[in-house]
């Protein structure tokens, strides 16, 4: 029988296998720090300060000057409101409820239609977002696509880009991201045991009570992690509404990316810019822990 190691050498063992298995994540975790932490970090220092792309020789320190200014600006409080109906419109309801109805119906579909949907669909996921934006800009315009088919059915029409910006570029990005959620609930839907919905249905559950009864449950984390993804994804659009309206009309569709932008590049303020970068990144984040704990609570 060989003798028990020591216990320094148990620890210098030990130490040892920790290191190798390490030693694989080491590479990522450096890219990491370089190109991910690095420029953050930098970006939280700029905040602070009173940076400005011309007319000044160099910056100086000034605190949370930058955050106040912010919450006491009407136009980012207006941005703030605008960047939460703009996510819950086309996130948390249009992207989120239209993925999953179209990966359920899709299940029942036959193999030609279900092979249209998709590539339709996947096809607008998968456009460049400035050239989403010009598509949807044609469509929505005054003399556009969706004025155009309502004048044929004799409805009235209107200047969607000028009267209701933010719901079209709600809409543009409902349009431009379901995909992503069809796929997750897809995949999702796939794992659920046919005899438990056999079972079910044989109990005369109907499609409404097996569809909140049985698949909404055994979906949860699934919802959960889709949910975090589209939220943040849908947080940093900025292509999309810069193409459809660039803020606009009167700042009714700005929604805290393209204000950031218009502060930092267009006023030349980078340290107010990047502080209100920093404020997005904060309610980004917000939403992650949220998501996060909502997926460790049991059903």
């Amino acid at each position: 029988m060989k003798p028990a190691p020591s216990l320094p050498r148990a620890r210098s063992l030990h130490r040892l296998r920790s290191l190798t298995r390490a030693l694989p994540v080491t590479p990522a975790a450096i890219l990491l720090v370089l190109f991910l932490a690095g420029p953050i970090a930098y970006c939280a220092y700029i905040a602070f300060t009173d940076l400005q792309l011309t007319g000044q020789a160099e910056d100086s320190f000034v605190g949370f000057d930058n955050f106040r200014t912010a919450f006491d600006d009407e136009a980012f409080r207006n941005a703030v409101r605008l960047t939460l109906v703009f996510t819950v419109i086309s996130a948390l309801i249009g992207q989120n409820t239209l993925g999953l109805a179209l990966a359920a119906l899709m299940r029942r579909a036959s193999k030609p239609v279900r092979t249209l949907v998709g590539a339709i669909v996947i096809t607008a996921w998968v456009l460049p977002e400035v050239v989403a934006g010009f598509l949807l800009y044609a469509f929505f315009r005054r003399e556009g696509t969706l004025n155009a088919i309502l004048d044929w059915l004799h409805l009235p029409s209107q200047n969607w880009l000028f009267t209701l910006p933010i719901l079209a570029v709600s809409f543009a990005n409902v349009w431009r991201g379901t995909a992503f959620s069809m796929l997750v609930y897809s995949a999702a839907l796939g794992e659920i045991p046919k005899e438990i919905t056999e079972a079910a249905e044989v109990d005369g559950a109907g499609g409404w009570r097996r569809m909140w009864h049985i698949t909404l449950p055994m979906i949860r984390r699934s919802i959960g992690t889709n949910l975090m993804l589209i939220t943040l994804q849908t947080l940093s659009v900025f292509g999309l509404i810069w193409v459809m309206t660039r803020g606009g009309p009167g700042g009714r569709s700005q929604t805290l990316p393209l204000f950031m932008y218009e502060e930092a590049f267009q006023k030349s303020m980078i340290g107010y810019g990047t502080a209100v970068a920093l404020l997005l990144l904060v309610v980004g984040s917000l939403f992650s822990v949220v998501y996060l704990r909502l997926l460790r609570t049991e059903v």
